[in-house]
This record gives structure tokens, C-alpha cells and sequence, in this order.
């Protein structure tokens, strides 16, 4: 499995992610230029978090038309795996690759904590086979407020596609559990195809015991060990 992770200006979280990867998962990964027209043979494609292009305009909405988009969405298109994560969620949402959009959260304000996850699909390479407990991963946003409309939400439970859902530390979906006034407690979502996934939190920064939290971890193990 060679992965690759795409470089927008403004992202800093492509080490953090390359760091994972490559160390603790002991993967091959290269960084992508955004402004690269070639996928260099890249398996899996993830774009991180950070503030692509200051997030002036929207988030998301700028480096949707960077030139290495139109390669990724041809991937995807074609069943490759792609995945972002925080900004590479709304860069995903921009692209229509996954359903929904991504506003400012309930409270206006910035936050960066840890939350609670519950895995929720059955049938996600990236959630299928984990345990049903509370995954304790951190989040860094502005713009992570999950909507959808009725008939999109509809749909998205109806296909199993809500990767994740804001819990509490035993596991309970609760309002209060909720950071950022997302739809039905809603994390992150796949496509219809399965494979593209979008998710807010950061399992990156939760991969490693030198953190003293490496539950984001068994999230990105999921991806090895099915697509190895």
C-alpha cells in the first residue's frame, strides 16, 4: 500500500499524518504538491487538516480547485481510496466526493480538545471492524458543524454511511457529547461507494503512546489491515 499526502498551501497537518504513516504504521508515503498533475502511483490519498489557503473564501472551497483535486477526484471516481481529514473533510464536501457540508459551529468559536467517537458503519474498511467503545481522538476546527438535508441524511443512514458520531467517554451519543452542533452527532461519512471517507477529528495526533492517547490509531490501523 503506497499512500500519498497532499500539500495545499496551509496545511500542517501532512507531517503529523506522513509521521504516522510512515513510522508507526510502517507504510510507504510521499507528499503531493496541490499543484502536482500525477498521483505518482499513490494507492491511498489523504488530504490533511490545516487552513488551506487561509480558508479565506470558505473552507475548503479554494483548494477544491487546486490542480491535484482533479486527479483525486478521477481516483476516487475510479474505487480509489481517498480520506480527509478536518480541512480535507470540507476539501472533500467542496468536491461533492462526499455528501453534505461543513459549517461553523454552533458555538462561533474555535475548538480544540478531545472528544468521544462511536464507530457506527458496518460495512467501512475505516470502521467495520472496530470495537464498539469510545475512541478518544482530538478535534481542531471552526467549521465542523455537519449539515445535510433531510433526504441526504435520510440516505445516509439508510446506506450505512455515517462513519462516526460524537459520543460520550462510555460511549453514549448525547447532545451534550456534541462539540460543534453537528446533525445527528455526525463525525464523519463515506460516500456511496465507500471509498472516500470524511471525518473531523484527528486520528493522526492520537496515533502514537508518546502522546499518551493512541486510540486514533485503531482507526488508521483499519485501513492497513484490509487494504494491505
Amino acid at each position: 500500500m503506497k499512500f500519498g499526502v497532499v500539500v495545499f498551501p496551509g496545511s500542517n497537518c501532512d507531517d503529523d499524518t506522513v509521521y504516522t504513516l510512515r513510522v508507526n504504521l510502517e507504510q510507504e508515503v510521499i507528499k503531493l504538491w496541490h499543484k502536482d498533475h500525477d498521483l505518482q502511483g499513490c494507492d491511498f490519498i489523504i488530504l490533511p487538516g490545516g487552513f488551506s489557503y487561509g480558508d479565506y473564501l470558505r473552507t475548503g472551497a479554494i483548494a477544491r480547485f487546486s490542480p491535484i483535486m482533479n486527479e483525486v477526484i478521477a481516483h476516487a471516481n475510479r474505487g480509489g481510496y481517498v480520506m480527509g481529514i478536518c480541512n480535507g473533510f470540507q476539501i472533500l464536501a467542496e468536491a461533492g466526493l462526499v455528501p453534505g457540508v461543513l459549517l461553523r459551529n454552533s458555538s462561533q468559536k474555535y475548538i480544540c480538545r478531545n472528544i468521544y467517537l462511536s464507530p457506527q458503519s458496518q460495512s467501512t474498511i475505516l470502521t467495520a471492524g472496530l470495537e464498539p467503545k469510545a475512541y478518544k481522538i482530538p478535534i481542531a476546527h471552526g467549521d465542523g458543524r455537519y449539515f445535510a438535508d433531510a433526504d441526504t441524511l435520510k440516505s445516509l443512514n439508510d446506506n450505512d454511511q455515517v462513519l462516526f458520531r460524537y459520543c460520550d467517554e462510555n460511549g453514549l451519543i448525547t447532545e451534550i457529547a456534541n462539540p460543534n452542533g453537528s446533525l445527528e452527532n455526525i463525525a464523519g461519512v463515506t460516500n456511496a461507494g465507500k471509498n472516500v471517507f470524511g471525518m473531523m477529528p484527528h486520528p493522526e495526533r492520537a496515533s502514537d503512546e508518546a502522546l499518551g492517547n493512541a486510540d486514533g490509531r485503531y482507526i488508521l490501523d483499519q485501513i492497513v489491515a484490509v487494504t494491505v
